[in-house]
């Protein structure tokens, strides 16, 4: 073979100057240097697919260069002999290659009359990542079989001549969790993909396998729950990853590459338990062992129950901590026995989730060369980092990450909603505390997740991408799927999407909780006039409005992949919001005798009904390629059933009533505005009976207007109409807004306060203090994260003295009331440090508050639902005037959203102030 490639490198003396046009692929030939295996021969094998889809001609694999028609394609590691030899006639340096991971250089050279395109890798899956890049730069998106993102065939195909010389990943091994596959990746691959196998096998991984490919991930934690074949239960699944070169770990409930759920059949093997059947366990992880050992894999070590559980046979860390180091130890011993080779050349991990991380606070010693995965607390937290001498480990360290997950508090297995500001903001705290070995992301059943898996897997294998905000990746995202026209529009949709998911997921609307479950409750937005309620019904149905005027300009080859990536989502989760938030509005209407109650039950039962066909239309859209993978509700919680539908009597009031919020003045309830400056209120005008009722305004007090001098409240409306009262700053205006409607009058009263400064003045009994208007002292800002558009997060780190950050606002009132430190709940970066502020108001010595949590307590699980963390300092007879608050951070990583002044009586709210209505 050495003299045969000898003989034809020497066919090519001499390589000319690069041609400055564009190196044409419609008609090319690939070669794939030896040495390469299956491997190089399946990426060349994608490569020509991929040049098909765009219109080329069929590229054939000849075995050398001679023999290419055409653009001649070599494809190789870069220490092969083939591959030397065309790099040394092209005058091509691959000396950063050696001894490198995962890059490649992609170069063009002209040799004895021919073009021929060179990728050269430094390793298996740099050679793939070069095949991948030159896709991607053709035109096809990574999604271009999982999203049905089609690639668009052209006339003549070609690339730039420029050299590309890849970096090395920034994280080792980046890869995906398959979980939580019940509802959604099972089922299809079981009914509709792959029906001869009748579940996930070879045939399903090679398509995650390219997936990964085209993410540039390179390890999987394969799908283990009982309904999956485990993964080595099917003989072809193993080779195939080798095939694909990519690494096959496991889950923290799976040590030693083995599925307990599947595999340790306790009435055959015994109880899963250490404390009683050690060499039973260890000849078990053994078997293992020796049928991995020629494969590239991931080691977990220590050990847990048999699913997802604490370990049998220890209840306390103490227990746990002096298992799991004599697990390490036997563990270790039958790695070094089975595999021949020093434990330092083994990769291993130790993912340190829930009570394994308890035992390793308590003291549980990991072995030096084993990688600390830290994980969050499956709501996207990280719950705890490296401290500067757990930095120093040869092992390093790495995450553990949901974007799906199954368990307490509450689910959320059906909509990928985690914001992509969280993901980067806690992703960058991971980076910079050195957690750079390995980042695993849950990524459920893949769809409807793909945007956030290609982000946290691009910041994985690029960490400058931590440094632009999210709307620039997501924006690039979208132009590659659906072009640049509509990039900046769709990711604009899509992050409001992941706005309102923010401030209370789909999946978490029922407001009960899992494990146990309990039954939906009354949604905390209808818990005062139903104003939150309406605004967030309106800001959804908005959200649709745009969603579908884009889909319906959408090219015809794009419009399945804008109905997976955008309209669906955002459609499902307004339409279940829209069902909740409705049928809850209805109640509340009902009470108050307002004649849109059962308007309200229909507008819900419509909702339900849009997301069940929406849902169908999902699992046939493609031409029927992704039936059963969109379930609607999966595990069936009380959340997704459909709901009894009421019928509400009808009221016997006759005319108009009015639903408004306002102060007490005078025994009355008043619209009350600063004196002095521009603002305004809104009341809701309701018809009683379950007609049409005209209205005109009569007349206002001077320095008042309204947003309408009349109407009409009608069905489609749900008999009301909510107005806006406008005033001008005229002092001293007050009086009453006077009505008529139905044939009746009444009056609405409005009335001034005392004058107010500053741009954050009471309102509603209210002061809410941004971050963006904050002087911020020791605090950096984080656009786009929160409920207010940014939020404010102290240095990771933080000095021992740092100055705070200062708001100056005003109250009209002299009132008892509340400070509300609104925080993210983040955990402490690591043991040493809490989750502190201190907060000075006017002065006065500062009072610190502790926003952080302790395990699964009743305050975090309220905490992740909402995505705050809560706490408040009482106040007595705050004086009305011009006020000064300070909020200094005590820890590293502290997250502000915001800070309210809430004064006695102002209305509840579940969620933030923004903007004035």
């Amino acid at each position: 073979m050495r003299l045969w490639l000898t003989l034809m490198i020497a066919t090519f003396p001499a390589a000319a100057a690069a041609a400055a046009a564009p190196l044409s692929l419609d008609r090319t030939s690939l070669v794939v240097a030896s040495g390469g295996g299956r491997t190089a021969t399946l990426a060349a094998t994608m490569l020509a697919g991929d040049l098909v889809s765009l219109g080329a001609a069929r590229s054939p694999i000849v075995a050398a260069p001679a023999q290419c028609r055409g653009t001649c394609i070599v494809i190789g590691s870069y220490d092969t002999p083939l591959v030397r030899r065309v790099a040394a006639a092209g005058g091509v340096d691959l000396s950063m290659l050696h001894g490198a991971w995962e890059r490649y250089v992609r170069a063009r050279v002209r040799v004895d009359g021919h073009d021929v395109l060179l990728i050269a890798g430094s390793d298996r899956r740099g050679v793939i990542y070069g095949v991948v890049d030159l896709s991607r730069a053709l035109g096809i998106s990574p999604w271009n079989w999982w999203a049905d993102v089609t690639p668009r065939r052209r006339d003549h195909i070609a690339i730039d001549d420029g050299t590309v010389v890849s970096r090395s990943p920034s994280v080792r091994y980046r890869g995906i969790f398959l979980n939580d596959e019940d509802w959604g990746l099972q089922p299809w691959a079981a009914k509709t993909f792959d029906p001869a196998k009748g579940n996930i096998g070879p045939r399903t991984y090679a398509r995650v396998f390219e997936l990964m490919w085209r993410l540039k991930a390179n390890t999987l934690w394969p799908a283990m729950h009982s309904v999956s074949t485990p993964f080595y239960g099917d003989p072809g699944n193993a080779p195939l990853a080798d095939d694909y070169a990519i690494v096959v770990g496991t889950s923290h409930a799976e040590p030693m590459l083995r599925n307990n759920l599947r595999e340790w059949d306790e009435a055959q093997r015994g109880p899963f338990d250490f404390t009683r059947r050690p060499q039973a366990i260890v000849d078990y992880w053994r078997e293992r062992v020796a049928a991995t050992r020629q494969q590239e894999t991931i080691y977990t070590l220590g050990l847990r129950g048999i699913h997802d559980g604490p370990m049998q046979g220890a209840t306390t860390n103490a227990q746990r901590r002096a298992i799991l180091e004599t697990v390490f130890a036997r563990q270790q011993a039958l790695l070094a026995d089975t595999l021949h080779k020093p434990l330092s050349d083994v990769p291993q991990v130790f993912v340190a989730y829930h009570e394994l991380q308890e035992a390793y606070d308590a003291g549980l010693a990991v072995p030096p060369d084993v990688t600390l995965m830290w994980s969050d607390d499956n709501y996207g937290y990280l719950r705890r980092l490296s401290d500067v001498k757990e930095r120093q480990r040869p092992g390093g360290a790495g995450i553990y990450y949901h974007l799906s997950y199954w368990g307490r508090p509450h689910d959320y297995l059906w909509l990928g909603t985690t914001h992509p500001a969280l993901i980067r903001e806690e992703m960058e705290r991971a980076w910079q505390t050195d957690a750079r070995r390995m980042w695993i992301v849950n990524v459920g059943d893949i769809k409807p997740i793909e945007y956030l898996t290609q982000y946290y897997l691009d910041l994985a294998f690029d960490d400058r991408l931590l440094g632009e905000p999210p709307q620039a990746h997501l924006a690039r995202f979208m132009a590659e799927q659906f072009g640049e026209a509509d990039a900046a529009e769709t990711a604009a949709i899509m992050m409001r999407f992941y706005d309102l998911a923010w401030e209370r997921r789909p999946e978490f609307m029922g407001f009960g909780e899992t494990e146990w479950v309990t039954p939906n409750r009354p949604s905390a937005y209808v818990q005062s006039d139903g104003e939150e309620a309406e605004d967030r019904i309106a800001a959804y149905r908005d959200l649709v409005a745009c969603a579908e005027a884009v889909a319906a300009q959408m090219p015809a080859d794009r419009r399945d992949a804008f109905f997976e990536l955008v309209l669906y989502p955002v459609r499902a989760a307004a339409a279940l919001n829209t069902r909740i938030l409705s049928l809850d509005l209805a109640g509340l209407y009902a009470r108050a005798q307002h004649g849109g109650a059962n308007v309200m039950v229909e507008r819900a039962r419509g909702a339900h009904a849009r997301l069940v066909a929406d849902t169908a239309a999902y699992n046939v859209s493609a031409g029927g390629k992704w039936r059963g993978i969109m379930d609607m509700a999966p595990r069936r919680l009380p959340v997704f059933d459909e709901p009894a539908w009421p019928k509400w009597s009808i009221s016997s009031a006759k005319g108009c009533g009015v639903s408004a919020w306002g102060e007490w003045l005078d025994d009355g309830n008043t619209l009350a505005f600063p004196a002095g400056r521009t603002d305004t209120r809104t009341f809701t005008l309701f018809a009683h009976q379950p007609q049409t009722a005209d209205w005109s305004l009569i007349s206002a007090p001077p320095g008042y207007r309204l947003s309408a001098g009349s109407g009409a409240l009608t069905r489609d409306g749900a008999y009301q109409q909510r107005i806006t009262v406008r005033y001008d700053g005229t002092t001293g205006a007050k009086g009453k807004v006077r009505l008529r409607c139905a044939g009746r009058e009444f009056s609405v009263a409005v009335d001034t306060l005392a004058e107010a400064r500053g741009a954050l003045v009471e309102r509603e009994r209210r002061v809410t203090l941004p971050p963006a208007v904050a002087a911020r002292g020791g605090w950096q800002m984080l656009n786009g994260l929160g409920s207010m558009g940014g939020s404010l997060r102290s240095s990771l780190l933080l000095s021992a003295s740092v100055d705070p950050a200062r708001w100056t606002f005003s109250t009209v009132t002299t009132s008892d009331a509340v400070v509300r430190v609104v925080a993210l709940p983040t955990h402490a970066m690591n043991p040493s440090h809490g989750v502190r502020v201190a907060v000075s108001l006017d002065g006065a010595p500062p009072v610190a508050l502790d926003l952080g949590t302790i395990g699964r307590s009743d305050r975090w699980r309220g905490n992740v639902l909402s995505n705050t963390s809560v706490a408040t300092i009482p106040l007595t007879a705050l004086a009305a005037g011009t006020h000064r608050l300070a909020v200094t951070p005590l820890d590293p990583g502290v997250i502000l959203d915001r800070v309210e002044i809430v004064l006695d009586r102002a209305k509840p709210r579940y969620g933030a102030v923004t903007t004035p209505r």
